[in-house]
């Protein structure tokens, strides 16, 4: 995330074309990721309105959805940033979207979502997302465009999700 996010210049939607002005719209959240403070938290929190959708279409409708999700967000990121012109810019949370629905993967499988699991999976999500332990840190440097924007996001949705696994293998033993 570019660290710099509140010295960026605002997004002149004027200047931009239906579709960049619709590109940009999904990029930044619809609105989520324009809070000049915190924007990937204010972003992974409205993710959580997906909830009640992914418990609705089931985890393998779900795991679908986010893969899709996340395919269109490779190039949705990718073209926000090229419009915004910086790599990855912090307003720029529609990558906080798979992620933070990554996180709640292994719930939806075993049924057992609630609300101290979605301020735990929110609490993982966003810890991963900014600690950025390895291999996090080294994809959101190495790796650019809209794959390495997603990707950082989705490594930590993964890591996230295994703390449940990991949680949920131990105390289900």
């Amino acid at each position: 995330m570019d660290t710099n996010t509140l010295h960026n210049p605002p997004i002149n939607f004027k200047n931009m074309s239906w579709l960049n002005r619709c590109i940009v719209f999904c990029g930044v959240g619809f609105g989520s990721g324009l809070i000049p403070k915190a924007p990937g938290t204010f972003g992974s929190a409205f993710a959580l309105l997906f909830i009640p959708f992914w418990l609705a279409i089931g985890f393998f409708n779900t795991l679908l959805a986010i893969i899709l999700m996340s395919l269109l967000g490779i190039y949705i990121c990718g073209q926000t940033a090229k419009v915004m012109g910086v790599h990855d810019d912090g307003r720029i949370v529609w990558d906080e979207f798979a992620g933070q629905s990554i996180t709640f993967l292994p719930l939806l499988y075993l049924g057992m979502i609630n609300w101290v699991w979605v301020v735990i999976g929110f609490a993982l999500f966003r810890l991963f997302d900014i600690w950025k332990p390895w291999p996090i840190r080294m994809i959101d440097r190495q790796i650019h465009g809209g794959f390495g924007i997603m990707f950082d996001d989705i490594i930590a949705g993964l890591w996230a999700a295994l703390c449940i696994c990991i949680y949920l293998y131990f105390i289900m033993a």
